[in-house]
């Protein structure tokens, strides 16, 4: 069987077992998506590409801990979890707001093109606003479920919870987020 036809369970079994080579065909699978979640989570790139690197390297060292008992990106966001509740512990910040980058706005040229990007820019920079606004848990859920694409199952594995549970809390984050952006999108209207 090919390495390429491996699933991430089994890969990270080899790992285990000492063929560390195996951790970079993990990595190229799901550095996006661990990227995406800390940007998500700190809306600051650079930091986030530290941070992808450091799960890595906590996956490495803790290889031993992994059980197969739950899927492995299960087990990568639980570390992922722990490397971001240290990061806010030796940045010592509770909230957290930054505007999104701001990198299309210079190749942009008048024109009904421009307006639609900006018009999406601004929506983009609303919903960050009101994902700001949401507690750090609800927030977290969001990023978990939406933009990392877990399964509810996953993520009742990873919080600890049943999958009911995980259902009700994301439909009430939702609703808080729902609520935000109608605020957040009428202040900006007004401004």
């Amino acid at each position: 069987m090919s390495t390429i036809t491996l699933t991430d369970n089994a890969l990270m079994f080899k790992v285990k077992e000492g063929d560390l080579d195996k951790m970079g065909l993990l990595f190229e699978r799901h550095h996006r998506a661990l990227y995406g979640f800390f940007v998500q989570m700190l809306r600051q790139g650079e930091q986030s590409k530290d941070l992808v690197q450091t799960v890595f390297f906590k996956m490495l060292k803790s290889r031993h801990t992994f059980t197969g008992s739950g899927p492995f990106v299960t087990w990568m966001y639980h570390i992922a979890r722990n490397v971001l509740r240290d990061h806010y512990r030796q940045v010592k910040r509770k909230g957290l707001h930054t505007e999104l980058a701001d990198d299309v706005q210079q190749d942009l040229e008048g024109g009904a093109l421009a307006d639609e990007r900006i018009e999406k820019k601004q929506e983009l920079q609303a919903l960050a606003m009101a994902m700001d606004q949401l507690n750090g848990q609800d927030r977290e859920l969001l990023i978990l479920c939406r933009y990392q694409e877990l399964k509810y199952s996953e993520i009742a594995h990873l919080l600890h919870i049943t999958e009911g549970a995980v259902k009700v809390r994301v439909f009430r984050a939702l609703n808080q987020l729902r609520e935000h952006y109608l605020k957040v999108s009428t202040e900006k209207n007004c401004a």
